[in-house]
């Protein structure tokens, strides 16, 4: 079997994408306020520039793994390198106590950034 070459394209799309999904996706106005309670993070209107920077390293790591498995084809293998994220992060805000709520938009942020991950990979 040979692999398809990697579409670099479509993993800085994917990571972009999902980056500014967590953007809208955390937002005070959507369900930022609820997280933040849930995480016990003040939203103090300061940027978390560390925590930005390691978010939008992993988002490229998990498209780059997404963009590899799609040189493959092996779609189930980025769908669960995906949801091992999912759970690991949310694994983390247990450990963390946070409210169940703060921990299933995690989850969910993850879910849908893989998926907009795929999708790319799938359009582009």
């Amino acid at each position: 079997m040979e692999a398809d070459p990697l579409n670099t394209t479509a993993v800085i799309a994917g990571a972009v994408a999902a980056f500014l999904f967590g953007a809208v996706l955390y937002h005070p106005r959507v369900l930022g306020r609820i997280w933040a309670e849930g995480s016990k993070v003040d939203l103090d209107g300061r940027t978390p520039v560390l925590a930005m920077v390691l978010q939008a390293a992993g988002l490229v790591a998990l498209a780059l793994v997404v963009g590899l498995t799609a040189t493959l084809n092996l779609l189930g293998t980025a769908v669960l390198a995906i949801l091992a994220v999912a759970m690991v992060v949310s694994a983390s805000g247990a450990f963390a106590r946070k409210s169940s709520g703060a921990i299933g938009i995690d989850f969910l942020f993850v879910i849908v950034a893989g998926v907009l991950m795929i999708a790319a990979q799938g359009l582009l």
